[in-house]
């Protein structure tokens, strides 16, 4: 039995019973069919499937979003912009995809010769529980677009939003069984993943989720997509417009509670500026509003479980203990956390080095850019890093040196369905959204006729 819980109340939702070993292989035997059926139809036709379903989500977001809220925690508004964030996905590929897809032309002695892109079949998704809807709809729209099928295993604390997801396609008129969620746990995986009828995989999750994923997708030699976990860095230099910079490392770090790998995790202040800007930091952290995620006015809510608010918890503990000094926050209540401020942090401490998934930042100094550069890469992870100056020329000369997946400047590191997104060293491998992400589950066929 799968529960669903208010992380706020901490309140039953609702119990979802675990689909068996038989159920399982339906559902797979359903998608294998209805593939067969998907891949003949047109472009145009899966467009006016895909712009339904933006239309669903838009004309219902509330009632979506209220599910997402209830079980993860996330403050209702952030909820619902991130309901219509996936309305503008589907969108995107509905308008998109067919350019995304035309088959490429190649010069060679043959007399035509091309690459056409072509749908692989079943497709599973295994996602995590911070964006319930975004980084399913993230997937989904470019993989039905491109002729394929969605199966989804979801994180087992927001399954009524994955059932939701599933009721988004069928209400805009899908036909049956393009995309099915699986109440499923994590133990069921390793057989779907091995069940021929699956042809690739892809995952948003933490590391050894990624890695215990990628292992068996490999052994069966089968494609994987991995976005995993981040600790982007906000590098802020003595040229940037600092007021602009408070703002958005505000937003970049406290957005979704915490809870997000793109988030900005690692506050990084030239030393001259460092001071000043500190205490506008900690000025504008303590004007955020916390209460119930409910509530329209609420910025910080609940974390979703309280075992991840202990997690963090206890990286602000070893942070201190290894030196670092508390300027705001740092008490927990249940799955709450207040916002919080570490300063004097090096890279040797954990709120450093390692993914902090809840509303905490640490602050380090750096004295030139090359300083500030080798922080940066100092890092196991490689998702995305914002830099603030004024100096653009300064910015395009350094952006090459980050060996992150992603370089913003004088902006928070974001999804957008128009870049592709992805990260670098243990944050994983492959592209989402754009031209890249459509393209990472076809067949790239090569064609030549003498």
């Amino acid at each position: 039995m799968i529960e669903s819980k208010n992380p706020y109340t901490g309140e039953s939702i609702e119990k979802f019973e675990e689909l068996s070993k038989e159920q399982i292989d339906e559902v797979l035997d359903n998608a294998q069919q209805r593939y067969k059926l998907w891949r003949k139809t047109t472009m145009s036709e899966r467009a006016e499937f895909m712009n339904n379903a933006a239309e669903e989500l838009k004309a219902n977001k509330e009632e979506y979003a209220r599910d997402i809220t209830l079980e993860m925690g996330k403050p209702i508004s952030q909820s619902i912009s991130e309901i219509e964030k996936c309305a503008w996905v589907c969108e995107y590929y509905a308008k998109h995809a067919e350019e995304h897809l035309a088959d490429r032309l190649l010069d060679t002695d043959a007399q035509n010769s091309y690459v056409s892109y072509e749908p692989i079949g079943v497709v599973l998704a295994v996602m995590p529980w911070n964006y319930p809807f975004w980084q399913v709809f993230r997937f989904a729209a470019p993989a039905l677009m491109a002729g394929n099928i969605g199966v989804l295993k979801h994180a087992s604390n927001v399954m009524r939003s994955a059932n939701n997801i599933q009721k988004v396609f069928e209400r805009a008129g899908f036909p049956k069984y393009c995309f099915q969620n699986m109440t499923v746990g994590s133990d069921k995986i390793d057989d779907v993943i091995k069940d021929k009828r699956i042809k690739a995989v892809t995952l948003t999750g933490s590391k050894p989720a990624g890695s215990a994923v990628a292992s068996t997708a490999g052994s069966e030699i089968k494609k994987s997509v991995l976005e995993l976990g981040g600790s982007n860095a906000l590098v802020v230099f003595d040229n940037a417009d600092l007021e602009s910079a408070l703002d958005t490392c505000i937003q970049a770090r406290f957005q979704n509670t915490g809870q997000s790998c793109i988030a900005g995790k690692r506050l990084l202040l030239q030393e001259n500026i460092a001071e000043e800007f500190t205490k506008k930091y900690v000025e504008k952290v303590k004007e955020l509003k916390s209460g119930d995620p409910m509530h329209k006015d609420t910025f910080i809510g609940t974390m979703a479980r309280a075992d991840l608010a202990e997690d963090l918890e206890k990286q602000i503990r070893a942070s201190v203990d290894a030196g670092a000094k508390i300027l705001i926050g740092g008490e927990r209540d249940g799955a709450y956390m207040q916002p919080t401020v570490l300063d004097g942090v090096t890279k040797e401490m954990a709120i450093f080095k390692e993914e902090t998934f809840g509303p905490a930042i640490g602050i380090t100094r750096f004295k030139t850019a090359e300083e500030a550069i080798e922080l940066v890469n100092s890092s196991d992870f490689g998702l995305g890093v914002s830099i603030f100056t004024e100096d653009l020329e300064f910015a395009k000369n350094i952006i090459p040196e980050f060996e992150d997946g992603a370089v913003f400047v004088n902006e928070l590191v974001k999804s957008d369905p128009r870049l592709p997104f992805g990260g670098t060293k243990i944050s994983g491998y492959g592209r989402e959204l754009s031209l890249d992400g459509i393209q990472e589950f076809v067949n790239k066929k090569t064609v030549y006729i003498k």
